[in-house]
């Protein structure tokens, strides 16, 4: 659990440097998909390294699409990948 929530805050700090117009629509997301997979099986780590991977993957595919330089998401990709 504690792994999640800091994925949870890193996808709220990589928020912060989208658009101000598209941020309550980008943290609504991410709440929303993390309150969705609350109940997910802790226990099974090939499932949350994979839901992590994915987590990883759509924010650097928001970030692009905002032309936000995907090196700010180095912090995120530390946090699902190693831990």
């Amino acid at each position: 659990m504690e792994k999640a929530l800091r994925v949870y805050g890193e996808m709220l700090r990589l928020v912060r440097r989208l658009p101000k117009e598209s941020r309550p629509y980008y943290a609504k997301y991410a709440r929303e998909n993390f309150v969705n997979y609350r109940d997910f099986d802790a226990s099974d780590s090939k499932a949350l390294d994979e839901l992590f991977h994915r987590a990883y993957n759509h924010s650097l595919w928001v970030l692009n699409k905002y032309s936000v330089d995907e090196s700010a998401a180095q912090k995120l990709k530390q946090v699902c990948f190693h831990g």
